[in-house]
């Protein structure tokens, strides 16, 4: 029964109705209410479900894109392949899960890129790319968690853009740009554990200084 929903509920509920609203209404209280109607849900329960508006709705679109990158990808079937080829797929199943609504990504984007919404769009950014690293099998807890993170953020957003207006087939441009940004990642990790394993052992001038200014007894 609808009326027995809490809010997260209904939020995951109706942000794909009103993501396909959203074509043509754009992220506006009529595209939820329209949403809510198709769901059986009270219109003002809707409401207040997404306090904060447009941006919530795309919030919660966003996270149900996530869900459905992960159902299409389960661990086994990640786990057999390397670890470039679990990015790509992850990337490619989050697109195909939005390659029926562009034109909704493309006014969610619109949205997130204003000056007030910038903060909540990079913290959905980041909520992304976090979730394809760590599903990718990444463990790293040190600055490597957050340099992997910060690179492939600017390697999907700009796969978006691609994939936006591309018109090929089964989006072959998209994925041989995306083939080659991620070649690029696996490049500069390569790059990255080299320098570390070659610096590993020289001294450190902050553990130096650590001990000037506390030093051991």
């Amino acid at each position: 029964m609808t009326e027995d929903l809490t809010l997260d509920e209904i939020r995951v509920a109706l942000a794909p109705g009103i993501a396909a609203n959203a074509a043509f209404d754009g992220w506006s209280d009529a595209a939820r209410d329209m949403a809510a109607d198709a769901k059986g849900i009270d219109r003002g329960i809707a409401a207040l479900a997404f306090p904060g508006g447009a941006v919530d709705m795309i919030d919660a679109w966003f996270a149900s894109v996530d869900a459905a990158m992960a159902a299409a990808l389960p661990p086994e079937q990640l786990a057999a392949m390397k670890i470039r080829g679990r990015i790509a797929a992850l990337v490619e199943a989050r697109l195909a899960a939005v390659a029926t609504s562009r034109e909704s990504l493309r006014r969610a984007l619109t949205i997130l890129a204003m000056p007030q919404h910038l903060a909540r769009g990079a913290r959905l950014g980041w909520r992304t790319v976090d979730e394809i690293w760590a599903r990718a099998g990444d463990t790293a807890t040190d600055y490597n968690h957050y340099t992997k993170r910060t690179i492939l953020l600017g390697v999907y957003a700009a796969t978006v853009t691609v994939f936006l207006d591309d018109d090929s087939d089964d989006w072959a441009d998209t994925r041989a740009f995306l083939a080659r940004r991620i070649d690029g990642i696996m490049r500069f990790e390569k790059a990255k554990a080299g320098f570390v394993r070659r610096t590993g052992h020289m001294p450190s001038l902050s553990r130096f200084i650590g001990r000037l200014r506390y030093p051991v007894v």
